[in-house]
């Protein structure tokens, strides 16, 4: 596995709505660049870049007409490796959105497959032998071309299906090919070319859409996971450091083919919508939710990965409602304390980290339908469009939330108090945390249904963080016994702990370090902190607007010698009749 995926957080963008530099109303690659230090400083070092490719935007650019050449709009092929190199100066790293699934109509695979004379693309897509018949259990496009047959569809009428093959044939249906047949082999060839065409370029991975719909009539999956397994094959012979992430919903399967990591999705059986989108969400402060589903299904998925991969638990993306339209105020920050402190590496979606709204009653754009209203322009700040493009509001790719409380970038940076620095916060605490990072392992402690709190344990390397989430109005306790002395994060009060059970009050986040280690990352991006001589005290590293509890040390140095700022000091009062100890403390550079 790519060793950069343990410490991700990444940050979705909606190309088209996240920064326009050139006036003409949709965002661009020059705006992502701009924008860049941003992401950083919120704490993101992973960006996933929704499809940027050339299309007809019959659905906003999954609707792929050349998989190697950017959409005009956006720039050119050069200005997308530069989004590329300037991530990497940043030590930030970026994944495509690789659509295999289908393509556009435009596309010249489809324009040559529907030619009646057999040619190299006669196999590329799924077409039946005759017009009269479609492909069982799937839409079709009929009566469009010379050639004499139907071509399934995957979604929209203007996404016809690539040809993966049939898992099991019909014997009585000579169209369906198998996997192993020459067109299937063609496709996938095909495929692997565009992913090498991009990694050459400095991408440095994709996330697939909807990984797991390839092979047809392949209900157990085995075809499509026997599929990205000869995939992965390809990547680890020529890129063995490309990141894959799959939109699969089932992470045994995805895992097995390959993938180093699985979304969970809003729909099928992970009962992610009973977290934050359904009528009684468990995040809600009424405490109506239930979350005992969600956790066996977690459960049960994450011990069929055996610790082979990750689960990612996304804030949101552009095919959701935004998670600000049924949570508000500090049901946000305790909804993002657990996003941030679960396994895996978390996805927050553009404008979720200042809780940008649902908008409302839009008509659709490109495809978009009720899901236009979670694709509207990032608010920066007050100035003219919110930041997002000095066009005319009439230009503007989908209109802009035009409530006057709008949040912005700028606001909320600007507020310490806001949702922004809490995802900042809990951000620098994740990462400063080797038990909060992807790779530590996570047991639920008390999950019960139609009860409140949620509390589990995340453990690696030594560290232990006990975490307890309260997102009800109502106090609440469960039984479990625990020091509650050496809290790493809390929002909301303090909890309390007798005789065997912990009691919190309402609305509530809490991280607990529960086992003590050696080092700690500084905060303020130095190297790592050096341990001399240890005593049993707790040291207190402040740092602008957050407050990190480290581990217990003596002598501290901060390993950035050139930069380190005495702007400040914290004495120390060890835990035993040892002397104090000042430490000087560095800001974020």
């Amino acid at each position: 596995m790519s060793k950069w995926l343990d410490n991700a957080v990444f940050y979705e963008i909606y190309p088209q709505s996240f920064n326009d530099t050139n006036a003409d109303g949709i965002g661009d690659f020059q705006g992502i660049i701009e924008k860049l230090d941003y992401i950083k400083e919120l704490g993101c070092n992973a960006i996933w870049i929704n499809p940027c490719f050339l299309s007809p935007f019959g659905d906003a650019g999954y609707d792929v007409a050349d998989y190697c050449r950017v959409a005009p709009r956006y720039g050119t092929n050069e200005d997308l490796k530069r989004v590329f190199e300037e991530a990497h100066k940043r030590d930030m790293h970026v994944l495509l959105d690789l659509v295999p699934g289908h393509t556009s109509v435009e596309h010249p695979w489809f324009k040559e497959s529907m030619k009646a004379d057999r040619n190299e693309f006669t196999d590329r897509y799924v077409w039946t032998n005759n017009v009269w018949e479609a492909p069982e259990g799937m839409g079709s496009l009929r009566g469009i071309s010379e050639r004499d047959g139907a071509c399934a569809i995957n979604f929209f009428s203007n996404q016809p299906a690539l040809n993966y093959g049939f898992y099991q044939p019909d014997p009585e249906k000579p169209w369906q090919q198998s996997f192993d047949d020459e067109g299937p082999q063609a496709t996938l060839a095909a495929m692997e070319d565009v992913m090498r065409f991009w990694l050459n370029m400095g991408c440095d991975g994709f996330r697939v859409d909807m990984a797991g719909s390839l092979v047809k009539n392949d209900q157990e999956g085995k075809g499509t996971i026997r599929l990205w397994q000869q995939v992965r094959k390809f990547l680890d012979a020529e890129f063995p450091d490309a990141a894959m992430v799959s939109e699969w919903g089932e992470p045994d399967k995805s895992l097995q083919g390959g993938f180093h990591m699985d979304f969970l999705l809003h729909f099928g059986p992970s009962h992610y919508n009973d977290l934050f989108r359904c009528d009684e969400p468990f995040f809600s402060k009424r405490g109506k939710g239930d979350i005992s589903e969600f956790v066996e299904t977690y459960k049960t998925n994450y011990n069929k990965t055996a610790q082979k991969g990750l689960i990612c638990i996304p804030s949101g993306n552009h095919d959701m409602d935004r998670l600000a339209r049924r949570l508000q105020g500090d049901e946000l920050k305790i909804a993002f304390a657990f996003l941030l402190s679960m396994p895996g590496a978390p996805f927050i979606y553009y404008g979720d980290e200042i809780g940008m709204r649902y908008v409302e009653g839009l008509k659709s754009v490109e495809g978009g339908y009720n899901r236009t209203g979670s694709r509207s322009p990032m608010q920066w700040d007050d100035s003219t469009n919110a930041g997002f493009s000095s066009a005319p509001a009439s230009d503007l790719y989908i209109t802009m939330d035009q409530g006057k409380d709008r949040p912005t970038a700028k606001a909320q940076m600007a507020d310490p108090d806001s949702l922004y620095h809490e995802v900042k916060k809990l951000i620098q605490i994740r990462q400063s945390s080797k038990a909060l990072l992807s790779r530590g392992t996570i047991e639920f402690v008390y999950a019960e249904k139609n009860q409140y709190p949620l509390a589990y344990v995340r453990e690696a390397e030594g560290e232990k963080v006990l975490v307890i989430i309260n997102p009800s109005d109502k106090e609440q306790s469960f039984p479990y016994s625990a020091e509650l002395k050496d809290a790493l994060y809390t929002i909301g009060g303090k909890a309390e702990s007798k005789d065997g059970t912990i009691t919190i009050p309402a609305q509530i986040s809490l991280f607990l370090n529960m086992i003590h280690s050696q080092l700690m990352q500084c905060p303020g991006r130095c190297n790592i902190l050096r341990l001399h001589h240890h005593l049993p005290f707790l040291v207190l590293w402040e740092n602008r607007d957050h407050l990190i509890k480290l581990q217990p040390f003596c002598q501290i140095k901060c390993g950035n010698r050139q930069s380190f700022l005495k702007t400040g000091a914290v004495t120390v009062q060890p835990r035993k009749p040892f002397p104090a100890v000042k430490i000087f403390f560095c800001q974020n550079l």
